[in-house]
């Protein structure tokens, strides 16, 4: 019985296949970290629940348990939601230390696993310089996170040689991936990459895949090209491992510079200082293939 531990937290999905890898992901963790009892727990369509994590493992016998947001961002999921189901559970269980890590963020590791990525897409016979790379996220409705898109993207355009690089979004932000990829499809460029800079599958970056094509079937001059996301890619896992041991020196804090929950950011004001609560009730545990929830929230 160990007395510490890892939960890590997925946001969940409808879709099977994002569960799957999630889980393929987390198994591929579990022996980087053989001084820690480890589980997995999900926000939302999924089980365990976030809640059900870390009673499993409080009840193996751990009394400090690291929380690690299976997110790329910090947007509502790893500012608001996390943080209240990290807080109901200490508010019930005393007795046990949850600890939340930082998001992923923008790091090094990850900006090399989406290299790989994409140059394992893009084979030599068009130049990079006549390639164009579009960078798709997620989309929030929250601008720093947002953001940080726009950041991937001109770092991997700059650090690749590419001609130019474009962001985009699945949803909530814009542009969209259709209407990013018709205006790159006019700027003149032989190839265009699109990347979908999420860690699973799932209905969006199915989505983003289907859009491709459909785009591409309008350009057949253009070659379009559809990377894969980030998966189990061995960055990926580093990067699990280094939010874990940031943990286990102290306790991290998030960049809150930006943060329109923190401070008054142009255009959502009224959103600093908002309280901190979760947003998921009405659907934490809806596994797929059980109770069909509608809910316009897509993963």
């Amino acid at each position: 019985m160990t007395r510490s531990a890892v939960l890590l937290c997925g946001h969940g999905s409808r879709d099977p296949e994002a569960i799957a890898e999630f889980e393929q992901a987390a198994a591929a963790l579990r022996p980087r970290l053989p001084e820690f009892d480890f589980a997995t727990g999900y926000l939302e369509f999924a089980r365990p629940t976030i809640r059900d994590g870390l009673a499993l493992l409080a009840a193996r016998g751990a009394r400090q348990i690291f929380a690690i947001p299976g997110m790329l961002f910090a947007a509502s999921h790893v500012k608001n939601d996390l943080p209240w189901e990290t807080n109901s559970f200490i508010a019930d269980h005393p007795d046990v230390d949850v600890r939340l890590a930082r998001d992923l963020g923008i790091d090094p590791k990850l900006l090399r696993a989406s290299a790989d990525r994409i140059a394992a897409a893009a084979d030599a016979r068009i130049p990079r310089a006549e390639t164009l790379l579009v960078v798709v996220g997620r989309g929030t409705t929250d601008p720093d996170a947002n953001s940080n898109i726009s950041k991937l993207a001109r770092m991997l355009w700059e650090g690749m040689g590419f001609g130019w690089a474009e962001a985009a979004f699945s949803g909530v932000a814009h542009p969209r991936v259709d209407a990013a990829l018709t205006r790159a499809a006019g700027l003149g460029f032989r190839r265009i990459i699109v990347f979908p800079y999420f860690l699973f599958t799932g209905v969006l970056v199915k989505r983003i895949y289907s859009q491709t094509a459909s785009i591409a079937a309008l350009f057949r001059e253009i070659e379009f090209v559809k990377a894969v996301y980030l998966r189990d890619h061995e960055g990926v896992l580093e990067a699990f491992c280094e939010r874990v041991a940031e943990l286990g020196q102290g306790q991290p804090a998030m960049n809150c510079q930006l943060c329109k929950y923190r401070t008054q950011i142009v255009g959502y004001e009224n959103e600093a200082g908002a309280p901190q609560a979760g947003h998921h009730h009405h659907v934490r545990g809806i596994g797929v293939g059980g109770h069909h929830h509608h809910h316009d929230h897509p993963g």
